[in-house]
């Protein structure tokens, strides 16, 4: 008989009180008794339940949340194939309907629906009777300009409450909402809105970010110039100019105080398009719809999140990036949502603990790159801060290292529940993350999300436990795109997800799922390292090497070489003061052999100018390991996706010098 292999001892565990106090313990109980949910074996036992009994867990999460059906609907999925899966057909609702329930309530009316902070971080609210009154009056409006369902309408905003009205009064009357952050440029945005043809847009004279404000009518001119399908334009006067010639006023638009009528639209009308980074082509234009993302997010915010009417949501976010519409969906549990626009580290580098502080924040969602930024700057949130309302830390964007776990149970609170979580764009939602009920083990993920069948797949489709695969979703998930936007036959949208495994969805990262059930996430398997044979995630480098107080921040590739060799360069973009000399060149291959292992010891160590970004922060690893095979800058890259253009071409220049020698 052999041992079992010792558990690690979590880094946190839930009391009983707050296994017991937790929605998701609410809604298994009640599942049990209405659907035939397991009653015993805690959250691993409903997990399976809700993947094996598909059709009866969204029935019943529809049930829970009381979701308002204009229509009934015939049967829970009419066709389970993916893609081309067939949620609640006959079904009509209204997702911005679900946004404003809260408002309905008199008990309500007057509390904080918005709280809105910018960079001198007062605090503006907006109260739930308030948003109503302003979606009612601007959905009004807007049908007075023509909007019809399936209309598309776009925002050139940063995130501020005129974003969130604009994006419900879209919803209201069955419009599909787009937007870009106004940091974007004219060709990034153009790149996105032409592929859409947008109606309306809604837009700012300019933003203030880092204590600077950025005038950008300019860009504003030449969207209008360039989206010949506009037939309305929209003025926000953020820095208080004067509407150009030919827009709209946006406070004479939301004078009204028409109540709002709600389209009910079909379970899988469009409710907005997301868009891919575009690294290396046109952004793919991703379509979700109103009743996918309705039930997505009710089963994300209110069982994985806790979240409540009593509860304040904050994430750092911007409107480019799909956290931002989560964030905004933070409405549909009654909870106040937290918007703030600004720099994430103005005037310092703490300034996010502070907005946390000063909203009573009980979620406060950021990313991983911000909680390593604060550990490096040596911030000590819960000594600075007044912490005690935050109940929960989550991150996201890139896996967040063992020393980010250590450091927020250090720093912030020894009982903090830390939220790794993973998802993506694509479904603008999460595959793995939180769960209010179960321990944290640095360095993981919780568990698979409710709903979500998710695998860690061989390159044969054979399912692996402990050991790094490919992240498989195997059953339909709700918010998975309808479709891409101009995609009529749908060949882009099955080349995304499910070339590879046909009938399944490959995401595009490497995981290991644990006996535990537990998830790790090394990073994109699309620009995964593998050298004799043995496959490492990006991630694990970086986290080993920039604990160096020396390097600001690094990128590893890995490169299939004709002649059957394999190079693996570090990049290193030192910290100010730092010099990559033969003593730190040591230092950096001794971390990286004793944390990881020897394969992962670099073949060379580079110091460069900087490492490139796509427009929502990721680094590009994908197009550099495409620069340094020598493709043209102008094929390798999408240039209106990349934060600085300029630090690419020393990768160029570099591939260019290698070929010569």
């Amino acid at each position: 008989m052999t041992e079992a292999t010792p558990q690690p001892a979590p880094l946190w565990q839930p009391s009983p009180e707050r296994i017991a106090a937790a929605r998701v313990t609410a809604f298994q109980s009640w599942a049990a008794e209405r659907y035939g949910a397991p009653a015993e074996g805690g959250y691993a036992a409903l997990h399976r339940w809700s993947v094996d009994e598909l059709d009866t867990f969204w029935r019943a999460v529809a049930d829970w949340f009381d979701v308002r059906f204009g229509t009934p609907y015939e049967r829970v999925l009419g066709e389970r194939a993916m893609p081309g899966a067939q949620w609640f057909p006959g079904a009509t609702l209204n997702y911005a309907e679900h946004a404003l329930r809260a408002a309905e309530d008199p008990a309500r009316a007057t509390d904080a629906a918005l709280l809105y902070v910018d960079e001198t971080h007062d605090i503006e609210p907006v109260t739930w009777a308030e948003l109503r009154r302003q979606v009612g009056a601007l959905a009004a409006r807007l049908r007075e300009l023509g909007v019809r369902p399936g209309d598309r309408v776009s925002g050139y905003l940063p995130n501020i409450p005129q974003a969130v009205t604009a994006l419900l009064a879209t919803a209201a009357v069955g419009g599909v909402w787009t937007s870009c952050a106004p940091d974007f440029g004219a060709r990034s945005v153009l790149d996105r809105f032409q592929q859409v043809e947008p109606v309306v847009l809604f837009t700012v004279d300019g933003y203030r970010y880092g204590g600077k404000e950025h005038d950008r009518r300019d860009t504003v001119a030449e969207l209008r110039a360039e989206l010949p399908t506009l037939r309305a334009v929209v003025h926000i006067p953020l820095l208080g100019t004067p509407a150009p010639e030919g827009a709209l006023d946006w406070a004479e638009l939301t004078a009204g105080t028409d109540e709002p009528v709600f389209e009910q639209v079909p379970f899988e009308h469009p409710l907005w398009v997301l868009y891919s980074s575009g690294t290396t082509g046109l952004p793919k234009a991703i379509v979700q719809s109103q009743g996918g993302i309705l039930l997505e997010h009710l089963k994300q915010l209110g069982l994985h999140c806790d979240l409540g009417p009593e509860d304040r949501f904050f994430w750092y976010t911007s409107t480019g990036w799909m956290m931002w519409n989560f964030l905004v969906s933070g409405l549909l549990t009654g909870t106040t949502v937290v918007l703030y626009d600004g720099s994430p580290g103005y005037p310092d580098t703490g300034a996010q603990w502070r907005i946390a502080e000063r909203t009573g924040a009980t979620l406060y969602g950021t990313s991983a790159a911000y909680v390593m930024a604060c550990r490096k700057a040596g911030v000590h949130p819960s000594r600075d801060f007044d912490l005690s309302a935050v109940a929960c830390v989550a991150t996201t964007g890139s896996p967040l290292p063992p020393d980010g776990f250590r450091w927020l149970h250090d720093e912030v609170a020894d009982d903090l529940w830390i939220a790794s979580v993973s998802g993506g764009t694509d479904v603008c939602s999460c595959f793995a993350g939180a769960v209010p009920t179960l321990p944290v083990h640095i360095g993981e993920l919780q568990a698979a999300c409710l709903g979500t069948d998710l695998q860690s797949w061989d390159p044969s489709g054979k399912p692996l436990t402990g050991e790094v695969g490919e992240l498989v979703v195997t059953n339909p998930m709700p918010s998975m795109p309808v479709y891409f936007w101009n995609d009529p036959d749908g060949s882009r949208y099955r080349d995304s997800y499910f070339e590879m495994f046909p009938g399944a969805w490959r995401h595009g990262d490497w995981i290991t799922i644990t006996d535990r059930g537990s998830v790790v996430i090394h990073g994109r398997s699309d620009s995964t390292l593998n050298r004799q044979g043995v496959r490492m995630g990006s991630a694990d480098i970086y986290e080993a090497v920039e604990r160096l107080p020396e390097i600001k921040e690094s990128l590893v590739i890995g490169l299939e070489e004709p002649n059957g060799g394999y190079w693996m360069p570090l990049f290193v973009h030192l910290a100010p003061g730092a010099t990559l000399d033969d003593a730190l060149r040591d230092r950096i291959k001794r971390t990286i052999r004793e944390e990881l292992s020897p394969r992962h010891v670099p073949d060379e160590i580079i110091e460069v100018p900087g490492v490139p970004h796509t427009l929502t922060g990721k680094r590009i690893e994908v197009p550099v390991k495409r620069l340094l095979q020598g493709t043209e800058l102008a094929k390798a890259v999408n240039p209106g996706s990349v934060d600085d253009l300029g630090l690419l071409r020393f990768y160029e220049d570099l591939a260019r010098t290698r070929k010569q020698a």
